[in-house]
């Protein structure tokens, strides 16, 4: 049987003609996030290609057995490349895959710093026309390329029987 939470997927890609990947994960750290049911806050700058980028969905839909996933989640993404889910987990979406992979490591990494400073203190909001500059600036495949690039490099250099037909499964 086809996983039905897929469908959810159609959705996005029905509603956002400029959507031509989306990664759809439980990661450890977006995960526990979305169990406190607090948005992301882009406070750091190397999280701003996210700034005011990430959409919420507070209200966790249940299991995907229908159709109504796809219009709650489509429907809260908005025009916005990523979600938190409350009680789920994370979406991201991109032009290309390049931009979606990164934005897919970035909103895990985002989560935990943001785990990590709200357990030390209050965070403090960034300069709304700087981080709206420098999500501008880091939002371009001249970023998402070379980020996709590196990340691919280290997976590579980790596991590198990936490439082989030797691999142990």
């Amino acid at each position: 049987m086809p996983n039905p939470a897929n469908r959810f997927h159609s959705w996005i890609y029905r509603v956002r003609q400029d959507v031509n990947c989306i990664i759809h994960t439980h990661s450890l750290h977006t995960a526990a996030l979305a169990m406190l049911e607090v948005p992301l806050i882009v406070s750091h700058m190397d999280t701003t290609p996210l700034y005011d980028d990430c959409a919420f969905l507070k209200e966790w839909p249940g299991v995907p057995v229908g159709n109504e996933e796809g219009e709650i989640i489509s429907a809260a993404l908005g025009d916005k490349r990523a979600i938190l889910l409350a009680h789920h987990g994370q979406l991201v979406t991109g032009a290309t895959i390049e931009e979606a992979c990164t934005l897919a490591m970035l909103i895990e990494r985002a989560a935990r710093l943001q785990l990590l400073a709200m357990a030390a203190g209050t965070i403090q909001p960034l300069d709304p026309e700087l981080a709206r500059e420098a999500h501008d600036w880091t939002s371009t495949d001249r970023r998402s390329k070379p980020n996709f690039a590196y990340y691919a490099r280290r997976a590579l250099r980790n596991h590198p029987d990936c490439l082989t037909s030797e691999v142990n499964l």
